[in-house]
């Protein structure tokens, strides 16, 4: 077998227009690409990385640069896993590996990572944390959307207006909302809660800053609470229990899908609901997610729509559903 060699690249994607959550507004993000190259047959990975964990493109690089003798040298995905924290850096490097791994094998990567073959799965889409009207265009632009949800910023009276102009504006639609850790209080959480369970909302994801789930204990939730930032790894699951009641899972936190794969399964054999989510992304990056998919109530993978462009070979949104092509990644 010829010996593998590794490209590292970073990429710089234009936003549509800026995207506003809790804590700041984005208009580019640069992405890590590492495409793996052995016995003529090509396996890529796509990582944004994880802002709040002070990751950023040139942070990976030097991560991935640094294993390089090792990764050339035939390292498996599972041994990456016990060399290399979850991360960005890992993430792109498994990716690729599953990619590869499906080349060279001929079997696609829902067979290795013992899934039935995929199919479409229903998926958010994201409102920016903007004025309520703004908010309102923008879900009124996802024509084909069937779930939506809402970026929130802890501030009262306001998201109660955002998330109550948008169920009326659009009534039928599947509508979670996220805080991304914006919520100092179970008092702020509880003023909004009226307007959530009169609004029909779904998930509430991350209200607390990480370090502040506590503030859970004994907090009878009539919504389910998902955990997002306060999840990472597999080893975080036990703190979760009896204060969250789901999960959501991003490649770029857990470090890649062998461990989000385990990262699911076992967060459903602890009886929390499972989501898979994304740090926005090429359809690169969204491929892998997909299959993620397969095992999750809760998708949120519309990354690639916030951006001015794709790649060549992309995935595909059709009436709220997206799916990936065989081209794409993942297969033979």
């Amino acid at each position: 077998m010829v010996a593998l060699t590794m490209s590292v690249e970073r990429e710089r994607w234009q936003y549509r227009a800026p995207f506003r959550i809790a804590g700041y507004t984005r208009d580019v993000s640069e992405f890590v690409v590492v495409t793996l190259h052995q016995d003529g047959k090509v396996g890529r990975g796509e990582a944004a990385g994880v802002r709040y964990r002070n990751e950023n493109a040139a942070s990976m690089v030097a991560q991935i640069e640094a294993l390089r003798d090792v990764i050339e040298g035939g390292i498996d995905r599972h041994a990456l896993q016990e060399i290399l924290a979850p991360g960005g850096a890992r993430n792109a490097i498994d990716c690729a590996m599953w990619d590869l791994e499906a080349k060279l094998t001929g079997q696609p990567a829902w067979q290795r990572a013992g899934l039935s073959k995929p199919h479409p799965v229903l998926t958010d889409f994201t409102c920016g944390a903007e004025s309520p009207q703004e908010m309102v265009a923008t879900a009124l632009g996802y024509e084909q959307a069937r779930a939506i949800k809402l970026k929130l910023t802890g501030e009262m009276p306001l998201d109660a207006e955002r998330v109550v102009a948008v169920r009326k504006a659009c009534p039928t639609v599947w509508l979670s909302v996220d805080a991304n850790q914006a919520f100092k209080t179970c008092s702020a959480l509880e003023e909004l809660m009226p307007v959530l369970i009169d609004c029909r909302v779904e998930v509430i994801e991350q209200p607390f800053a990480i370090g502040q789930e506590s503030l859970l204990d004994g907090f009878d939730s009539p919504i389910p609470i998902h955990a997002d930032e306060s999840v990472q790894r597999l080893s975080d699951l036990p703190q979760l229990l009896g204060r969250f009641q789901g999960i959501n899972i991003k490649l770029d936190k857990c470090g890649g899908l062998t461990e989000g794969l385990q990262l699911a399964r076992e967060a459903r054999a602890r009886g929390l609901e499972v989501s898979v989510g994304n740090m926005v992304g090429t359809s690169l990056a969204m491929a892998p997610g997909v299959l993620l998919g397969q095992l999750c109530k809760v998708v949120d993978l519309d990354g690639p729509l916030f951006l001015k462009a794709d790649r060549a070979v992309t995935v595909r949104y059709s009436d709220g559903y997206i799916t990936c092509p065989e081209e794409l990644w993942g297969h033979a």
